[in-house]
């Protein structure tokens, strides 16, 4: 099997010698000497021979190497595992540059949506890790392996819930779809006759001689480049039209509003316009070109959909909730629950679908999250919170108040923080992001058994919480001492199994084993988290240090040697391409 890695070099070798050799074509043309021309035509010759070599050979070996695929056979450059892998490598490199924003709540909440899209996708056993990135401008990609960034901006200028919800869907199509696959795919097919044909048409031109010979070998390689361009615009295009088409789908079968996806294309149009005066355009729009066309095809779709849905209205203990449910959805039917669950009352039955549809009520509250975790500066986020309640007429909302709150404990001010969110958690009793913000505030204010005891209690309300649990685990370590690390270290153990890709939950464990005492697992956590986080060579010095250490039991050797095996040849590829950790550089 051809090396995926073989495929992508010869892509950007390719790109790299067109630029050259447009350039380089340019100034022979400008002289004009014979003898540069008849080299001119040698080195087309060559060129054209090499392009045909390079882009040619890869595809011919995985023709021989599989038999054919029926359908696209983009699957054929990456395996799922490969691609997997590729999207691992991505999310710990944008870690390392410094670029995500890893909250476990608002991961949690980010993390549960696009799940529930997932399930609800043209491939509901595709596995998608959801991450988002402090970035504010508006923005979100797709990429191999199932892994999806939103950026923070497109959070903070979404209205609700659904239009971040559309977006995502979207982006779940790219991935159902395989369009960046599909992407390399066609540009190794188009580029070989694309470029073939141009460097025939420049040869001729040469051949025929004249004093119109450089503008025709000019004209041609124009018209080669603006084909090449135009037939990547095209198929660009054809991806986006099919993800609108498909991501609306699961839009509505996960019991989102459909009209989301034409509203918030609209309002990114509107920004687009407004931008006309010299400001930069949103990179959504730059990757997602959005236009009338494509915002009446989204609109028609959504009137489609309603035609072939029903309104549904159910009384919740928060209030009043409306969906739209297609009657005919066979995933609508499937029962969590059947009536044969000898632990149930007999005749009770429960829908996967109806416990997890629609929105979830908490855009609200991680938009403000959002707010306060991505802004630069204390003093900017407070500025822009006074800028919040002068423009709006009825002052700001709980949720906005929520977020003032949490700026105010950033910025040393626990004890108004407390006094605030207190009163907030009394309007809304039963809000997880206000009592972990409320726990935190009392900690930092010196009330730690009565933050300690609020936490218990979230324990025992919410068993087995992520944002439950490392919260507390944080709060726990800045207490600090040996008490409170043996308390955060037994809390995080039965989370450790399903914690190994999770750099939040590896470097508040190693911290908490550390002030317990355990510095074994601490060490080991903190490799971990140095690996996560984009620094495997600082990861395995740590744990071959780690393995001469004579408390190490069998084991824990074990486990060590194994993880140094799996690290090893990522560290290996890293230094024959001569990267090098800046941070081990210094020292």
């Amino acid at each position: 099997m051809v090396s995926p890695r073989w495929n992508f070099d010869a892509i950007a070798a390719t790109l790299w010698i067109n630029d050259r050799f447009r350039h380089r074509l340019s100034r022979c043309l400008h002289n004009r000497p014979t003898r540069l021309l008849r080299s001119l035509r040698l080195r087309l010759l060559l060129l054209s021979a090499a392009l045909t070599l390079a882009l040619a050979m890869p595809l011919a070996q995985a023709q021989d190497a599989k038999l054919p695929d029926i359908g696209s056979s983009a699957g054929e450059l990456l395996t799922p595992a490969r691609q997997a892998e590729y999207g691992g490598m991505m999310l710990r490199e944008l870690r390392n540059y410094g670029m995500l924003l890893e909250d476990p709540l608002v991961d949690e909440w980010l993390q549960t949506m696009g799940t529930r899209l997932g399930s609800n996708s043209a491939q509901p056993r595709q596995p998608y890790t959801f991450f988002m990135l402090r970035d504010r401008q508006i923005n979100a990609f797709a990429t191999l392996g199932g892994y999806i960034g939103v950026n923070a901006g497109l959070v903070l200028t979404a209205e609700r819930e659904d239009e971040v919800a559309a977006v995502l869907s979207h982006e779940i199509a790219h991935v159902t779809q395989q369009h960046v696959l599909r992407g390399v795919e066609r540009a190794q097919r188009d580029q070989i006759p694309i470029l073939l044909g141009m460097l025939a048409a420049v040869v001729a031109a040469q051949q025929a001689g004249g004093n119109s010979s450089g503008d025709a070998t000019m004209a041609a390689i124009t018209s080669g480049m603006g084909l090449m361009q135009q037939r990547q615009i095209n198929y660009t295009r054809s991806n986006e039209s099919e993800a609108d088409r498909l991501g609306i789908r699961t839009l509505a079968r996960s019991g989102y509003d459909v009209d989301a996806m034409a509203g918030f294309f609209e309002r990114m149009s509107a920004s687009m316009r407004g931008n006309a005066g010299g400001y930069s355009v949103p990179d959504f729009l730059q990757t997602h070109p959005v236009n009338t066309t494509r915002i009446s095809e989204a609109k028609a779709r959504a009137e489609q959909m309603k035609k072939d849905t029903v309104l549904l209205t159910t009384q919740t203990p928060t209030g009043v909730r409306t969906e739209r449910v297609d009657p005919a959805d066979p995933a609508l039917s499937d029962p969590m629950v059947r009536r044969s669950n000898p632990l149930l009352p007999s005749g009770m039955q429960f829908s996967v679908n109806a416990l997890s549809r629609g929105a979830s009520g908490q855009f609200d509250w991680a938009r403000e999250r959002l707010r306060v975790l991505s802004a630069d500066t204390p003093s900017e986020l407070a500025t822009e919170y006074q800028n919040l309640q002068r423009s709006q007429k009825n002052g700001l909302s709980d949720a906005q108040q929520y977020g003032l709150a949490l700026s105010r404990l950033r910025a040393g001010g626990a004890a108004q923080a407390r006094t605030d969110l207190a009163e907030l958690l009394r309007t809304h009793p039963d809000n997880l992001w206000l009592a972990l913000a409320l726990g935190e505030a009392e900690s930092r204010s010196g009330q730690t058994a009565q933050a300690n005891a609020r936490f218990d209690a979230l324990l025992r309300e919410h068993p087995g919480s992520r944002p439950v649990a490392l919260t507390y685990a944080d709060v726990l370590n800045q207490q600090g001492g040996r008490e409170a690390g043996q308390r955060a270290q037994a809390m995080l153990r039965p989370l450790l199994s399903q914690s190994g890709n999770d750099p939040v939950f590896q470097q508040r464990f190693a911290r908490a084993s550390e002030l317990a005492g355990d510095s074994i697992r601490a060490s080991e956590a903190y490799a971990e988290a140095a690996f996560l986080n984009g620094r495997p060579e600082q990861a395995l010095m740590q744990l071959q240090a780690l393995k001469k250490q004579p408390e190490l039991d069998y084991v824990g050797r074990a486990r060590v040697d194994a993880r140094i095996e799996s690290i090893t040849p990522t560290v290996l590829e890293m230094r024959r391409q001569g990267i090098n950790d800046p941070e081990l550089e210094r020292r």
